[in-house]
């Protein structure tokens, strides 16, 4: 690309524009760009993908963790989406790895993709000039990026914990823990945040039980037995996502101890355990769609300031929070 632009005496950013149809080059300058292409048939990325005029019909998502329902189901709602406007979708994951994040999200570059969603690993902008060469939008979901220029998904992290907490108090509990996930994750420390803010609020005794994550089966069974001794013991808990719920009800069996429980992020069989799990819903196949959306919105000239949407959650009441608080 970057010999395109030296021929043609433009930018690589205009050459971008004009490989990928946006609008704000003069035409006799696209033309000219587009003649050289046709006349080199250049080829970028170590021959990966021919540079050529139109779209691929192709977008890009990249998650964390494909074998996470919660983002098999963000990919279910990227692909309806994506179906409906006609383009194909390829998905990968960057395994919570920045340097994997940024060397796919260049592969699927390579291979012309329209667009990227991403749910980024890291909260840092991803320093890579080539990316902002593409000229390629990319929307952020379900975690920012600080300083990114690009769209962001979100969801009410804040409003779900809130209502988790006001569900547990209205049940009469006023020791509740929090059991958390790795607070290197953005969303972990908006979900401890709003747990504090709620917890103070309300006025529940401080200090409030937090644990924060990374969990494995030893450390939430600790949690739980140091929390359940004494003479104020935690009657009540919320777990920080869907993963720490699993490794939180195993406890609880395997301890012979029986809490309130409101688990953050609903999961597959909640309504099959005994009692049924009471969950924040955030709904990630809605927050699939709506980055896919947005992408498209992009694709389809929309060339507003980037934007932040923060979807609503909703508690899903079921037996495991309406325990009353033991006397």
């Amino acid at each position: 690309m970057a010999e395109i632009a030296a021929e043609a005496h433009v930018s690589v950013k205009t050459v971008s524009r004009v490989v990928n149809h946006h609008p704000g080059v003069r035409p006799d300058t696209a033309e000219r760009v587009r003649e050289i292409i046709r006349r080199t048939g250049f080829r970028r990325a170590g021959g990966l993908a021919t540079i050529r005029e139109g779209r691929t019909f192709t977008i890009g998502l990249v998650v964390e963790e494909l074998a996470n329902p919660f983002y098999s189901q963000i990919a279910a709602g990227v692909e309806r989406e994506a179906r409906m406007h006609r383009y194909h979708l390829i998905t990968a994951s960057a395994e919570n790895s920045p340097n994997r994040e940024r060397a796919v999200v260049q592969a699927l570059l390579a291979r012309r993709v329209d667009g990227v969603v991403v749910v980024p690993a890291g909260e840092a902008p991803v320093a890579d000039p080539s990316l902002e060469a593409a000229g390629t939008p990319i929307v952020h979901l379900d975690r920012p990026v600080r300083g990114a220029h690009c769209d962001t998904v979100l969801s009410d992290n804040l409003g779900g914990m809130r209502s988790a907490v006001e569900h547990l108090v209205a049940h009469g509990h006023r020791r509740i823990g929090f059991l958390g996930d790795d607070p290197e994750f953005w969303t972990a420390r908006q979900r401890r945040e709003s747990f504090l803010a709620t917890h103070g609020s309300i006025g529940l005794p401080s200090p409030a039980p937090v644990v924060m994550g990374p969990h494995g089966p030893e450390s939430v069974r600790a949690a739980l037995a140091a929390w359940t001794e004494g003479p104020e013991p935690v009657t009540a808990l919320v777990t920080g996502n869907n993963r720490v719920t699993v490794l939180t009800l195993v406890a609880l069996r395997d301890l012979g101890i029986a809490l309130s429980l409101v688990a953050y992020d609903d999961f597959e069989l909640a309504e099959l355990v005994d009692p049924p799990v009471t969950a924040v819903h955030l709904d990630p196949a809605a927050m699939g769609e709506k980055a896919a959306q947005v992408l498209f919105a992009r694709l389809l000239g929309d060339e507003s300031p980037p934007r932040t949407i923060v979807l609503p959650t909703r508690l899903v009441v079921r037996g495991s929070g309406r325990r009353p608080a033991r006397a």
